[in-house]
């Protein structure tokens, strides 16, 4: 590979080297001059505060070390099979080279928990529960960063490219570009109806949509890189609707959605034009309908509900998973996660470690069923969010 692919695919993987080895030394050092070790907080915050740095910056660099990695894999033989003979041996356990890639990630990512666990355990010593509060908080804002900073590079790159591929030669132009703007969801989907301005979809079955955090951009699909804009709207003056089989359709219309699987309807109630219009637009399957109407309403989920998460389905998850569409969720094996919607083979939950939202698929979780293990978990997030403010 060239160097900057290298200098892509590893990032800064020598300097983490460096900060674990320190860290790993002096937590050595303390082992030694205490054989029954009484306490660590000091070594953590101060790893926390002066040392980890450069996991923020390996992080943040994780969306160009996949693409990278895919890039490579699939555009070069050579690497391909060097990449085979490599994980091929005894030392790699047969695990892919991208849960290595991974791993610093994951090593920052529990140090919150292992460090409220010190809190739990130095709750009857105040001066030892105190370094240990501060080092959670030390700790808990590296991890906000790492994940700020992944984020960020993430959302900038994306919108960068999208507002190369996106044209608004047919409606009023809209500034796509913004630090507080970001992709929620994209896809095809099937237009099944449609009443004011989206009748110039008309001549096409499919629409493609391209869902912000502030902003549904509807279009046409020219090609895999290249979007007509025929529609948008801001997501405050839009209103979706789940269709069931026996439902009417649209105004105007037959009853043609009782034909039509997974179905949904979008009301704009002020488009591009300023202007409403209806569409019916169909998926292709429970789980992608139940997708795209959680992230089309996902700012009502941000309001404070009366629901007590105690109540709610908690999973262990027992295989890692790395999110393949902006709406799923990277899991670590053994993490807890609550339970917000179910469907079709599919969850959607909240990390417990950090609120983070998404979906997965069912078969990588498994149920907790002990009322003493959950209510433990909800304790600990509870503690989690207010000691960390995460």
């Amino acid at each position: 590979m060239t160097q900057t692919e290298h200098h892509h695919l590893f990032s800064n993987i020598t300097d983490v080297l460096s900060a674990s080895r320190r860290f790993f030394e002096d937590l050595e050092q303390r082992h030694k001059a205490q054989v029954c070790v009484e306490d660590i907080s000091d070594i953590l915050e101060e790893h926390a505060e002066r040392h980890f740095h450069p996991y923020v910056s390996y992080c943040s660099n994780e969306v160009y070390q996949q693409r990278a990695l895919q890039r490579l894999t699939s555009s070069s033989a050579a690497f391909r099979e060097a990449l085979r003979e490599v994980e091929q041996r005894p030392a790699c356990g047969d695990l892919p080279m991208i849960s290595f890639l991974i791993l610093p990630m994951q090593r920052v990512t529990r140090l919150p928990l292992l460090t409220d666990t010190l809190c739990l355990k130095t709750q009857g010593h105040p001066e030892r529960y105190k370094a240990a509060s501060r080092a959670l908080k030390a700790i808990s804002k590296l991890v906000k960063q790492c994940n700020e900073g992944a984020h960020k590079m993430e959302r900038t790159e994306q919108m960068y490219t999208l507002h190369t591929q996106l044209d608004f030669s047919k409606v009023k132009s809209l500034p796509l570009i913004s630090a507080s703007r970001w992709l929620l969801k994209r896809g095809e989907l099937f237009v099944v109806e449609e009443t004011g301005l989206f009748r110039k979809l008309a001549s096409r079955p499919t629409c493609y949509l391209f869902l912000f955090n502030d902003v549904l951009v509807v279009t046409k699909k020219k090609s895999e890189d290249s979007f007509v804009v025929q529609d948008y709207a801001q997501l405050d003056h839009i209103q979706v609707q789940k269709m069931e089989p026996s439902e009417a359709s649209l105004p105007g219309g037959g009853n043609r959605s009782s034909f039509v699987p997974y179905a949904f309807q979008l009301t704009l109630l002020h488009n591009s034009e300023g202007r409403q219009g209806k569409i019916l637009l169909s998926s292709d399957s429970a789980s992608d309908r139940a997708r795209w109407i959680t992230a089309l309403t996902h700012r009502e989920r941000q309001l404070p509900g009366p629901t007590n998460k105690g109540d709610l389905l908690q999973v262990e998850i027992t295989k890692a998973y790395l999110a393949k569409q902006v709406d799923e969720i990277t899991l670590q094996q053994a993490d807890v996660v609550l339970i917000l919607e179910q469907e079709d083979g599919w969850f959607y939950g909240e990390r417990l470690r950090d609120g983070e939202t998404g979906w997965f698929p069912e078969d990588l979780a498994r149920s907790i069923t002990s009322r003493v293990a959950v209510e433990g978990n909800m304790r600990r997030m509870e503690r989690l969010r207010v000691e960390t403010d995460v």
